[in-house]
């Protein structure tokens, strides 16, 4: 993974093991900014925005766990264990987008799973509700991370985090982990829920590599852009099916899975 053309990214590097890195594109800079002054900046950018983005989120999330309410039983909001900066465990906040006892229906819907392991996601998911449809188009469900980010688990830009646990990660995929994880990242802007968990891992390498204030804007923006047209905005699916993970231990499934 070594190039020339590409500042490193600071210890510990991922080694070569042999995995092509992604190609490059749009998102390659050539002197990228991310010391800790850099760090420091978006951290400050990260709760200002947030922050000033309450007095909007909040009668929204209103609006949606009134929504949600009316059309099946069940808590609105809900959270999942995610992995973020360092291997920690996090719970990220979601809103509820399936029908209560979702997981229960998983067994009767494997064979129609489009994507590999660790990943699970079913086009016109039957479990999904006509709220949660509405909300996954929108993106809306992701909208309770904002206090993800208030608390400092998150960063408004950065490698989506996983379901499962850092110990189950292959050697290079540990690169990730080098940075806070984000509402939004560089595989949702290039390609989304159409691209395989190795290639998601390539595209998070190499926005740590290329990571500055510059690169954060585009992608932010093409996740708007994204958002409005309503393209490719579901993300793989149910993060509580258990499977072989990258290192071949047991995993939950879903590297940012809804539910």
């Amino acid at each position: 993974m070594d190039d020339p053309t590409v500042p490193e990214i600071p210890r510990p590097r991922t080694p070569d093991l042999g995995v092509a890195p992604a190609p490059r594109g749009w998102y390659e800079k050539p002197a990228p900014w991310n010391g800790k002054g850099y760090r420091r900046v978006k951290r400050a950018l990260d709760l200002t925005l947030a922050l000033a983005s309450l007095p909007v989120v909040i009668p929204v999330l209103l609006v949606c766990w009134v929504a949600i309410r009316l059309e099946s039983h069940g808590p609105a909001f809900f959270t999942q264990h995610r992995t973020g900066r360092g291997g920690r465990r996090f719970k990220m906040y979601k809103l509820r987008t399936m029908v209560a006892g979702a997981e229960k229906l998983k067994p009767e819907l494997q064979d129609l799973n489009q994507l590999c392991y660790p990943d699970f996601k079913i086009v016109d998911d039957p479990r999904v509700t006509r709220v949660g449809r509405f909300l996954r188009r929108t993106s809306l469900d992701e909208l309770p991370q904002i206090f993800n980010v208030i608390k400092g688990d998150m960063s408004l830009v950065g490698p989506r985090p996983t379901s499962f646990k850092a110990d189950t990660y292959l050697l290079w995929h540990t690169a990730r982990l080098e940075v806070r994880p984000g509402l939004t990242g560089l595989w949702q802007v290039s390609g989304r829920s159409t691209l395989q968990f190795d290639e998601r891992l390539r595209l998070d390498i190499a926005y740590i590599r290329n990571r500055c204030l510059a690169l954060d804007l585009q992608i932010f923006l093409k996740t708007l852009g994204a958002v409005i047209e309503g393209d490719g905005s579901e993300d793989t699916s149910s993060a509580q099916q258990s499977s072989k993970g990258p290192a071949g231990q047991v995993i939950q499934a879903g590297a940012s899975g809804r539910r």
